[in-house]
C-alpha cells in the first residue's frame, strides 16, 4: 500500500511561496532523488499547473534541472481539480469521489505518492488519508502568503528531523 507524504518549502512563519524562496543546490538534489523513487505525484490544480513547467524543455537548464525534469515526466500523476477537463503526458485526473478515489490510488500502488497543496493537503488531512507530512523549514520570513497548513493543524507526532545543506531542516512529522 502506497503511503501519502505532503511535503513543502515552508518560511520560519509557515508559508509556502515558490517565487519568494528557492531550494540550494544541495536541497535541489535531494528532491531530484525523491523524484526518482516516488510512486507519483497528487496535485491539486494550481501546483499542477505550476509543475507543467518540467514538461518543457528549457535551454538554460544545467543537468540538476534536466535531471529533475525527466524524474517528473517519468513518475504517473495524478490531479484533483473540478474545473481542469484534460491533463497532460502521464497524468490522470482524479474526479468524483475524492477519498474513494485515494483510498483506491494507496491500494493500487507501493511506495510514497508525494501530495502537493495546501488546499489538496488540507481536504486529505480532514479524510484521515496523509501518513506523513515532511516540512522543509528556510530561514525566511515572508510575512504573508499561502500557510503550509490551509486549515487547522491536525494533532501530529515528530519523528525525525534532518539538516538539508547550510541552511534547510526538514521535520517529519505523522498524524499522532
Amino acid at each position: 500500500m502506497a503511503k501519502l507524504v505532503f511535503g513543502m518549502n515552508q518560511s520560519l512563519d509557515g508559508y509556502v511561496d515558490h517565487m519568494a524562496f528557492a531550494p540550494s543546490p544541495t536541497l535541489f538534489r535531494h528532491f531530484i532523488e525523491e523524484a526518482e523513487q516516488q510512486a507519483g505525484s497528487l496535485y491539486g490544480r494550481r501546483i499542477y499547473e505550476i509543475m507543467r513547467y518540467w514538461d518543457d524543455e528549457h535551454s538554460e537548464w544545467g543537468a540538476d534541472e534536466r535531471a529533475f525534469a525527466a524524474a517528473w515526466r517519468k513518475q504517473p500523476k495524478y490531479v484533483v481539480s473540478r474545473s481542469l477537463k484534460a491533463v497532460g503526458s502521464n497524468a490522470r485526473l482524479v474526479e468524483g469521489d475524492l477519498e474513494g478515489a485515494i483510498r483506491t490510488l494507496k491500494a493500487e500502488h507501493d511506495g510514497e505518492i508525494e501530495v502537493a497543496g495546501p488546499v489538496l493537503a488540507h481536504s486529505l488531512t480532514e479524510l484521515g488519508l496523509i501518513d506523513e507530512y515532511r516540512i522543509y523549514l528556510h530561514p525566511v520570513v515572508l510575512g504573508h502568503g499561502n500557510p503550509y497548513f490551509a486549515g487547522p493543524r491536525p494533532p501530529l507526532r515528530l519523528v525525525s528531523h534532518d539538516r538539508i545543506g547550510e541552511d534547510v531542516v526538514r521535520l517529519t512529522y505523522v498524524p499522532a
